[in-house]
C-alpha cells in the first residue's frame, strides 16, 4: 500500500474515532417521580440532590415530566426569589425537553405559585468539557446523608439522535475503508 493510502487510512480511522465518541444523553429529571412538588421538608432539595449526582455536558438534554404544572428556565436572581419576571423558557406541555447548549449553570423553577418555595426548583451545572476516563465517577447516593431523597443517581437514557449520528458515521467509515482498500 502506498504511503498516501496509508495516510488516508489513518485519517479515516482517526475521523471515525472522533465521530463515534460524539453522543448526548437525555436525563429524566427526578427519575420515576418526575418534576413534582416535594412531599415533605426532608425532600425540599431533592432536585438539586438529583442533579449533583449526574454529570451534564454541552449537548445533553433534560426531560421534565409533570402534570398540571410548568417549568421555567430563569436567572440566578429569579431562582433565589422563586419568582420569574422574564423567564428564558416557559413550558407547560407536561413533557418538556430542554437542551443544555452551553457550559455553566442553568436555573429551573416551577411556574405554579408556591411550588418553587416548597422545593420544586433545580440548578444544573454543565461541564466545560467532557470529563476524562480517569476521572472518578460522581459519589453514589448511598454515601449521602440519610435525610436525602431517594431518587435514582443517574436516570438517563441515550438520545436516539446521538445513536443515529454514531450509526451514520460508522456507515460512512465502512464505505471509505472499502474504497481505500479497493484502490490498493
Amino acid at each position: 500500500m502506498s504511503s498516501s493510502k496509508k495516510i488516508t487510512l489513518v485519517i479515516l480511522l482517526v475521523s471515525f474515532y472522533m465521530f463515534s465518541c460524539v453522543s448526548s444523553t437525555e436525563f429524566e429529571v427526578g427519575g420515576v417521580e418526575g418534576w413534582m412538588v416535594p412531599q415533605s421538608k426532608t425532600q425540599g432539595d431533592m432536585f438539586n440532590h438529583w442533579a449533583s449526582h449526574n454529570r451534564f455536558k454541552v449537548g445533553d438534554t433534560v426531560r421534565f415530566n409533570y402534570t398540571k404544572d410548568s417549568v421555567l428556565v430563569v436567572s440566578e436572581e429569579e431562582y433565589k426569589k422563586c419568582k420569574a419576571t422574564k423567564p428564558q423558557l416557559y413550558s407547560n406541555n407536561e413533557d418538556t425537553v430542554f437542551k443544555l447548549d452551553r457550559p455553566g449553570l442553568f436555573y429551573f423553577i416551577s411556574g405554579i405559585s408556591g411550588h418553587c418555595e416548597k422545593g420544586q426548583k433545580m440548578i444544573i451545572k454543565v461541564m466545560e468539557t467532557e470529563s476524562s476516563p480517569d476521572s472518578p465517577p460522581p459519589s453514589s447516593p448511598s454515601s449521602s446523608s440519610s435525610s436525602s431523597p431517594s431518587l435514582p443517581a443517574s436516570t438517563h437514557k441515550k438520545s436516539s439522535a446521538s445513536k443515529t449520528a454514531v450509526q451514520f458515521s460508522s456507515s460512512v467509515f465502512a464505505v471509505l475503508v472499502v474504497s481505500v482498500f479497493g484502490l490498493a
